[in-house]
């Protein structure tokens, strides 16, 4: 039994959810969001509550269920109070700054590296080793904070590099003389 899929998801005001067919479409204060999805799983909206169902104890029906579960409350979460990433940039000289909306990164390169974010997302920088990508839609942000830190991933010798907040870089020993 399916223990995420059957918790149900209550909705905050100030959030509406509507349901057409399999396509869930969620209004907030930060924005809106809409998925499709399967069409065997049921999705009822009553009394400010969301439940997700299973028609059948099927291998497929079993994992879309807390999937689909998952989805629609990071959806009502992201409208109503959004997500955000935290990077750090640790290296002598590694540095970022806020042009605008864009955000410029130089980590070492012979040119500094351009993010620009896309609506709904907003990037900010609060000192010049810390960016921080916020947004209503979880899987922008994290995919956005993953191409910033993709750009110079932490290295286990020295551990300079772009690390999510509280990333634990394991370390390796360098080489050492005879």
């Amino acid at each position: 039994m399916s223990r995420i899929g059957n918790k149900p998801i209550e909705i905050p005001s100030g959030v509406t959810v509507t349901k057409d067919g399999n396509k869930v479409t969620v209004k907030g204060p930060k924005g809106e969001l809409s998925n499709t999805f399967n069409s065997d799983i049921n999705i009822s909206i009553e009394d400010n509550v969301i439940n997700v169902t299973r028609p059948s104890d099927a291998k497929e029906h079993r994992s879309l269920h807390g999937t689909t579960r998952s989805l629609v409350a990071n959806m009502v979460e992201g409208v109503s109070k959004g997500f955000e990433k935290s990077l750090e940039l640790v290296g002598v000289g590694y540095r970022a700054q806020k042009q605008g909306k864009k955000l410029v990164l130089n980590v070492g390169y012979s040119h500094p590296v351009e993010f620009e974010p896309e609506d709904g997302i907003e990037i900010d920088v609060p000192s010049n080793t810390k960016v921080i990508v916020k947004g209503y839609n979880k899987e922008r942000v994290g995919a956005l904070a993953s191409d910033i830190r993709a750009v110079r991933p932490p290295e286990p010798y020295k551990g300079k590099g772009i690390r999510y907040e509280g990333e634990y870089v394991r370390r390796k020993e360098g080489k050492t003389g005879k």
